[in-house]
């Protein structure tokens, strides 16, 4: 049995402080998490955080295979996906300003539902793509297996994104039972939703090239 160097140790933890300051930076996964779990519910928002982790998990996959350097070589499919990324931010945003057309009950279907949306919304992000690219890659050590390190450290960064993310789905859920009142609810939705718009915004000049 291999027991793991102080030096390696060490890279594993800096990574770990790496992710967890990017994950601590407001961006999409952030405002849409508190928007369904202050609307929502725990619940809901849990969902979400589940499909954003896969979301990372199969970025992260994808990248040990090389596939994201394709994307971030080609011009044509990085601002394929990134402008598809934002599109369905601005969606999201429209739709959390709208309010919902139509119930969805509580349960299987809301779960699905939620869930699928926090994993499109991940697997639309370029940024995660970049990060896989351009971050990770600096905490590799040449003379050990790549592969088996980069699955390490996908293993840590979706570990603490989805930490970070269930403490914003719990004290964002704080907010559910004060939305009781229509007006109040109405005023918290449309605020977020102009919030998550914003953010669409700045992520689409943010991963310009």
């Amino acid at each position: 049995m291999e027991f793991a160097t102080s030096s390696e140790t060490s890279t594993l933890v800096s990574f770990a402080l790496t992710s967890l300051i990017i994950e601590l930076t407001p961006g999409p996964n952030m405002t849409y998490l508190a928007l369904v779990s202050a609307g929502e519910g725990r619940r809901a928002g849990f969902a979400t955080v589940a499909g954003i982790a896969l979301g990372l998990l199969v970025i992260g996959l994808v990248a040990a295979l090389g596939v994201t350097e394709l994307i971030q070589s080609s011009q044509l499919l990085y601002e394929g996906l990134r402008w598809a990324g934002v599109l369905f931010l601005l969606y999201l945003a429209y739709e959390g300003w709208r309010g919902s057309g139509e119930a969805v009950p509580a349960g299987n279907d809301a779960d699905r539902r939620y869930f699928t949306r926090g994993l499109v919304t991940n697997l639309l992000n370029p940024k995660a793509a970049v990060f896989y690219i351009a971050v990770l890659p600096t905490f590799i050590a040449a003379e050990r297996p790549v592969l088996s390190q980069t699955l390490a450290l996908t293993a840590i960064y979706v570990a603490v994104a989805t930490i970070i993310h269930a403490l914003i789905v719990v004290l964002s859920s704080q907010l559910e039972p004060l939305l009781n009142n229509a007006r109040i609810e109405k005023i918290a939705r449309r605020a977020l939703s102009a919030l998550l718009a914003a953010v669409a915004i700045w992520f689409a000049f943010s991963t310009a090239r």
